[in-house]
């Protein structure tokens, strides 16, 4: 009979695989609740957004709103997920961090600096999702 040999990963490398994917759920749920008031003040039209009237790709604020609002929603449900290190969660948080990237990304003439802010924490939250190679607390 033969045997199958299972790998062993180090102890040290599963508490850096459990600590980038918590610290990624962190990031995911303080970014998704600021993306939720982001689009509860653009939807409620206050003045906290320029207008810019030579944009390419041009939106209605409340658009813009209501996609940051759901956006946003979406990645604190995920971030919950992300708490228990399960699949699902760091595939979909790999899928809203990129979607959120590019909201960000084209609504930087409304807000530019917090946009920008927004895309680099994205950015390290699919990176530390990606580098992550399995569940460390298992499914």
């Amino acid at each position: 009979m033969g045997t199958t040999a299972t790998p062993q990963h180090r102890a040290g490398t599963q508490v850096a695989a459990t600590g980038l994917t918590l610290f990624a759920g962190v990031m995911l749920f303080i970014s998704g609740v600021l993306d939720v008031f982001r689009g509860i003040m653009a939807i409620a039209e206050d003045d906290v957004y320029v207008s810019t009237p030579n944009y390419l790709f041009k939106f209605d604020l409340t658009s813009w709103g209501w996609i940051n609002l759901a956006f946003g929603a979406i990645a604190v449900i995920v971030s919950f997920g992300l708490f228990t290190a399960k699949t699902w969660a760091r595939v979909m948080g790999v899928g809203i961090a990129a979607l959120l990237l590019i909201a960000n990304f084209l609504s930087i003439p409304y807000y530019p600096v917090w946009s920008l802010t927004l895309i680099a924490l994205y950015a390290f939250i699919i990176w530390a999702l990606c580098v992550v190679r399995r569940d460390p607390l298992g499914d």
